[in-house]
């Protein structure tokens, strides 16, 4: 007769068994995820609280690269105040453009809609996108922009569209919502196609007359896991938008007029090689993300479960 604890241990050794069979399946991912993402943000955090130069070891100084940051660095309100108007204008109206766009699109036959999407997400593919933007805005008389504003006497003078201050943040915006049409929106087109169409009916039969009343009251409560991993995906564009302001503005930009907390971490840290100021700028940033991340996330779970 078995011993009760070893019928008792039995359960946790098979339990135990699963589990490191579960772990090894893992492993491909989660290892180079800890050592490409975890260990760097970690040690971004440690650096934070550090002067380091790349060229000494690091020197603990505690709060001082983040009494720095919001008392003595002049530039700093002006990425900050640039990274919130991005963040504030292109996540919510690429969020509800690539919504509303997935819901347009669902309507249409299968080969109609694969046309629709392709055109709808080759932005974020096209290989010349920079190039197409620069020649729009160029700061000549032949860039198209000016081309036409000069050819309708609209301008004296060829604007300096990407360099001129009171002109290079609204560039930016509207071309990175040209460009936002990433995986959130993919995500929404299979939400659309995954929907239960006996829901609508049932809908129907309660009352809905309307696609509007469809959409408020079937679509969006069905569609939460899109809502939420497609609102993840653009907190987390919108935050750092870095690539299309270097390429296309300078780095840095004119007086910093264009420039977010992403590329002015990247000037600290790259040009200057102040590492731990730098990585207190990329901690502020994560948590900012971080914090902005849940709140969406928890209003979003909040309205598909009410």
């Amino acid at each position: 007769m078995a011993n009760p604890l070893q019928r008792r241990r039995r359960p946790l050794s098979s339990k135990a068994a699963v589990n490191l069979t579960a772990y090894g399946m893992m492993a491909p991912y989660m290892i180079p995820f800890l050592i490409l993402t975890v260990i760097p943000v970690v040690t971004a955090i440690a650096l934070g609280f550090t002067y380091f130069n790349m060229l000494e070891p690091p020197k603990f100084i505690f709060l001082e690269n983040y009494i720095r940051m919001f008392l003595d660095d002049d530039v700093f309100p002006k990425v900050l105040k640039n990274t919130l108007l991005f963040a504030l204008i292109t996540g919510p109206v690429s969020y509800c453009i690539s919504f509303l766009s997935a819901w347009l699109i669902s309507e249409f036959p299968p080969s109609i809609r694969s046309i629709f999407t392709l055109a709808f997400y080759s932005p974020t593919l096209t290989g010349n996108l920079y190039f197409t933007w620069t020649y729009v805005f160029s700061g000549d008389r032949y860039g198209i922009l000016n081309s036409l504003l000069l050819n309708l006497r609209l301008v004296d003078a060829p604007v300096q569209w990407l360099s001129d201050p009171k002109t290079m943040m609204g560039c930016l915006i509207i071309i990175q919502l040209w460009s936002s049409f990433g995986v959130s929106f993919l995500a929404f087109i299979a939400g659309f196609q995954n929907m239960d169409r006996s829901l609508s009916e049932a809908g129907a039969i309660d009352g809905i007359h309307n696609r509007w009343q469809e959409l408020w009251y079937i679509t969006l409560p069905s569609m939460a896991p899109q809502l939420i991993f497609s609102a993840v995906q653009q907190i987390g564009a919108c935050f750092s938008v870095g690539q299309i302001v270097q390429a296309l503005a300078g780095f840095p930009t004119t007086n910093y007029a264009a420039d977010t907390l992403l590329t002015y971490m990247l000037d600290v840290g790259t040009v200057r090689f102040e590492m731990g100021y730098a990585s207190a700028i990329a901690t502020f940033l994560f948590l900012m993300m971080v914090f902005v991340n849940f709140v969406v996330t928890h209003l979003l779970r909040r309205f598909s479960a009410g």
